[in-house]
C-alpha cells in the first residue's frame, strides 16, 4: 500500500498502521495514524481527481486566523498524501444527534468561529476564487440536471424553463448583491468537530471562495443533515447579525440581512439536492439521497414569504417530493 510505505518514512511513524478514519463525498479518503504519544490524519487525495494545493493554502489561512483547522505537517503532491494534525472523532452531527441539549453551546462556538473567519479573513479573501455568476449558475443547474432530469426523469415545458431561468436570475442576484466575505462553502455539522480547546475543529475547507455574507451561516443553521425549529434558526441568525462588523451592518440592515439569508438558503439547498443526486448516479454513493427531502423542505417553508419562489415551491411540492422516499 503506497500510503503505508509513505507514512513509514516519516519520523516517529515507522510502526504506525493506518486505520480508516473517514471518507467524504469526494475521492478523498482519511486514515488515522497513532504514534506512542500522538495521533495524526493522513489524507489520500488521488492527484488525477483531487488537487491538494487549495487545501494546503486555505489551511494556512485558517491557521493564521487562529481558527482550529488541521495543520499540514507533511505533503507529497505527486501522490496526493498529506499528513495532518488530528482534530479527533467527535463530529458535531453525531454529538448533536446523541444529545440535542448541547446545541446551544456548540452553535455558539460555531457562530463565534464564523465571525472570526469573516473578520480576519478579510486579508485573505481576495486570494480565493470568486463565487461569481458562472459558479452560482452552475450550482443551480445541478438541481435541474441531476435531481429533476436524471433522478426523477422530469421534463420541463418551455414555460417551466422560462420560470426556472427567472428563478435562477433572482437567486444569483441575491447572492451577488451581498457584501463579499471569506466563505468556507461547506460549513455544517458534518465538517465541524467538537474539540476540547478552540472549538470547533473545522474540516473540508479546500473549496473556500470569496462570496456572499450569509452563505456559511445558512449552511450551518439550515443544515442538510440536522433540523432545528424555525424560531431557533431565526434566533441564531439574528444573534449572528448582531455580532458582525459595524461597517457591514451599515451596508445591510437586519431585515435585508434576513432576506439575504433566507434566499441564499434556497440556492444552497438546490445545489445540495443536485449534488446528492449526482453522488448517487455518477459516483455510486446513494446514501445522500436520504437527505434530499429535508434539504428541499427548507425551501417549501418559505412559500408564503416570497412570491418569487412560487414556481419552485410548486415544482418541489407537487413533482419532486412525492417521488422521493422519506418525504412526508
Amino acid at each position: 500500500m503506497a500510503l503505508r510505505d509513505w507514512s513509514k518514512a516519516i519520523d516517529g511513524l515507522s510502526d504506525a498502521q493506518p486505520e480508516p478514519a473517514s471518507a467524504d463525498a469526494s475521492f478523498r479518503r482519511y486514515f488515522r495514524l497513532r504514534s506512542a504519544h500522538d495521533s495524526f490524519i493522513v489524507m489520500d487525495a488521488p492527484p488525477e481527481q483531487e488537487d491538494c494545493k487549495p487545501f494546503i493554502r486555505v489551511a494556512g489561512y485558517l491557521e493564521a486566523m487562529q481558527l482550529n483547522a488541521p495543520r499540514v505537517l507533511e505533503a507529497d503532491l505527486d501522490t496526493g498524501f498529506l499528513l495532518l494534525s488530528d482534530l479527533g472523532s467527535m463530529q458535531y452531527l453525531r454529538v448533536l444527534q446523541d444529545d440535542p441539549e448541547v446545541a446551544a453551546s456548540l452553535y455558539s462556538d460555531a457562530l463565534r468561529a464564523l465571525h472570526v473567519m469573516q473578520d480576519r479573513g478579510v486579508v485573505f479573501q481576495s486570494r480565493l476564487p470568486p463565487y461569481d455568476e458562472d459558479l452560482l449558475r452552475f450550482e443551480l443547474s445541478l438541481f435541474h440536471d441531476w435531481l429533476c432530469r436524471k433522478h426523477l426523469d422530469l421534463r420541463f415545458s418551455d414555460d417551466d424553463e422560462m420560470s426556472w431561468q427567472r428563478l435562477s436570475d433572482f437567486l444569483v442576484n441575491n447572492a451577488l448583491a451581498q457584501p463579499q466575505v471569506f466563505v468556507h462553502r461547506d460549513y455544517h455539522s458534518r465538517n465541524l468537530m467538537v474539540t476540547g480547546e478552540n472549538n470547533p475543529g473545522i474540516l473540508d475547507f479546500q473549496d473556500a471562495v470569496e462570496g456572499p455574507l450569509t452563505y456559511d451561516l445558512v449552511s450551518l443553521l439550515k443544515d442538510c443533515y440536522v433540523k432545528w425549529p424555525q424560531q431557533q434558526i431565526m434566533d441564531w441568525a439574528h444573534a449572528f447579525y448582531s455580532g458582525i462588523d459595524a461597517s457591514v451592518q451599515h451596508q445591510v440592515d437586519e431585515d435585508q440581512f434576513m432576506r439575504y439569508f433566507e434566499l441564499m438558503g434556497v440556492q444552497r439547498h438546490l445545489k445540495a439536492a443536485g449534488i446528492f443526486a449526482r453522488l448517487n448516479h455518477r459516483d455510486g454513493k446513494p446514501g445522500y439521497m436520504h437527505d434530499v427531502p429535508l434539504t428541499l423542505g427548507y425551501i417549501v417553508e418559505l412559500e408564503s414569504r416570497y412570491e418569487e419562489l412560487s414556481f419552485l415551491v410548486q415544482l418541489i411540492s407537487e413533482r419532486c417530493l412525492p417521488m422521493l422516499p422519506g418525504s412526508s
